[in-house]
């Protein structure tokens, strides 16, 4: 018995080292417009404790459709991490941000790197 399940585990110890092994491809995408937003959050520290947070979002998405003419966009997980880090009562001051716009019109919102 023990002849058997060894000769079967290293064929698919290989199927999955190959499985592993193959690139995964990101889409790139054209950007047709990026532009850096500081938001700054002040008026959302006004608001009882357990609301801060939400209202942060609600701010930042009036403050990105207001600026970026756009309905629709995405926010990604980084700022979502970034406004939710410290938990539902102590949200930012203020958040650094970059709008990406695409060929398609579609817009992403992403954390400003510093460099």
């Amino acid at each position: 018995m023990s002849s058997n399940k060894s000769s079967e585990e290293p064929e698919e110890v290989e199927k999955i080292k190959e499985v592993e092994e193959e690139p995964v491809e990101a889409e790139e995408v054209e950007i047709v417009e990026e532009k850096f937003y500081t938001i700054n959050l002040r008026d959302v520290w006004t608001s009882p404790r357990g609301r801060r947070t939400p209202k942060a979002i609600r701010v930042l998405k009036d403050y990105i459709r207001r600026h970026m003419k756009v309905e629709d966009f995405k926010i990604s997980n980084e700022v979502n991490q970034m406004v939710w880090g410290r938990s539902l009562k102590k949200p930012p001051r203020r958040l650094i941000v970059r709008a990406v716009k695409d060929k398609d019109g579609n817009v992403i919102i992403f954390p400003a790197k510093s460099t």
